[in-house]
């Protein structure tokens, strides 16, 4: 299996409308590559360093994702009872992380990143469990960015990532084809960008309804958009 570089981000400062986009919520945590394969699951961060500190999630995937190799793309992230992901509970380590999973680059054999994103964020919801504590599926509204980012923002994420609807998986596009849109206000950007400067991680993300109990305010975002 070849592991490629994560798909890179850009940052633009306000949000945007267009059909031939897609837009998820940009969860607070660290952006990984799940690697599962020979029956076993690790994690790698942007920077391809392995994480040793997320054993009990490796064991889940192995049993929760019925594939004899795949690679997925996600953020492992704790949420609050609200389904709010805090990057401070990932750094104190007194709750589990749960796999944000938007991307899937190989399955038992296959490359994809070549296929449209579209195509594989369906195979890669057909291959997650319904409903799991462990791993979730990162859904996505097609178009409406400029209203998933005014709910972001209400509800104080982070902010979202937009992606063009049929781009491959390039680790060096040509063209932007993710793009991040940060909430200016949310509370905890300090926290978080301290952890970056201080060597604590690689610095978080760069980037679900699949939940085993939707948190009600993103439950309610989700149906909002529908």
């Amino acid at each position: 299996m070849l592991i490629p570089a994560p798909m890179p981000l850009v940052q633009r400062p306000e949000p945007f409308d267009d059909p031939n986009w897609i837009f998820e919520i940009k969860h607070d945590g660290f952006r990984v590559l799940a690697v599962i394969e020979q029956g076993q699951c690790r994690f790698l961060s942007r920077k391809k360093h392995q994480l040793y500190r997320f054993r009990d999630l490796a064991s889940a995937l192995i049993r929760e994702v019925h594939a004899e190799g795949a690679l997925l793309d996600g953020e492992l992230a704790v949420p609050d009872e609200s389904g709010r992901t805090v990057f401070a509970s990932m750094m104190k380590r007194r709750q589990q992380a749960r796999l944000y999973a938007f991307d899937l680059l190989w399955l038992d054999g296959q490359d994809l990143r070549s296929q449209p994103l579209l195509k594989r964020k369906a195979m890669l919801k057909r291959l997650l469990p319904a409903r799991s504590s462990h791993v979730l599926y990162a859904d996505h509204t097609r178009g409406s960015g400029t209203e998933l980012f005014r709910l972001a923002c209400q509800l104080d994420l982070e902010g979202i990532v937009a992606k063009r609807a049929d781009s491959p998986y390039e680790e060096h596009p040509a063209h932007p084809h993710w793009i991040k849109i940060k909430n200016p206000a949310y509370s905890q950007k300090e926290r978080t960008e301290a952890a970056c400067l201080s060597g604590l991680s690689d610095c978080p993300s760069e980037a679900g309804r699949h939940a085993p109990i939707d948190p009600p305010s993103l439950r309610d975002t989700q149906i909002r958009l529908q």
